[in-house]
């Protein structure tokens, strides 16, 4: 996962909790970057047609963007669901973010052999806690 799919990633997640576009300064806290790199990547990636932006409210994922974000969630949850339930990590959260730009999608389909994900990951990710709701250690985000 490249660092596009992780705004496009956050873009989703931001757009599921705010029920509409998602702002920029909920993608800086979600991204941990400065509203000023979030605007940046935004724009490009509005050029690439993935993201619909409109000054003052926020950013929308178009049908590309969408699949693209739904594809990096789902090597995220893969990620988070290996290292929590088969490598049993404390911290796996930290360690799913630290991994989810390195791995690509041949080890993510590797992985996904070996782990139990249900059909309908990642909607089942919870953008308030971080996390997978069907995920037995899931709980509040640090």
């Amino acid at each position: 996962m490249n660092t596009a799919d992780q705004y496009l990633k956050a873009i989703y997640l931001a757009q599921r909790m705010e029920d509409g576009p998602a702002s920029t300064g909920t993608l800086a806290d979600l991204l941990g970057v400065s509203p000023a790199s979030v605007n940046e990547m935004i724009g490009k990636l509005q050029d690439q047609d993935l993201v619909d932006h409109e000054k003052y409210k926020g950013a929308s994922l178009t049908d590309e963007g969408l699949d693209r974000a739904h594809e990096a969630l789902q090597t995220y949850c893969i990620i988070e669901r290996f290292l929590a339930n088969v490598l049993e990590v404390d911290e796996f959260r930290d360690e799913a973010r630290a991994l989810e730009s390195v791995i690509d999608d041949t080890v993510a389909d590797r992985l996904d052999t070996i782990i139990d994900r249900p059909e309908q990951c990642p909607d089942c990710f919870d953008p308030e806690a971080d996390c997978c709701r069907l995920l037995e250690v899931c709980g509040p985000a640090n």
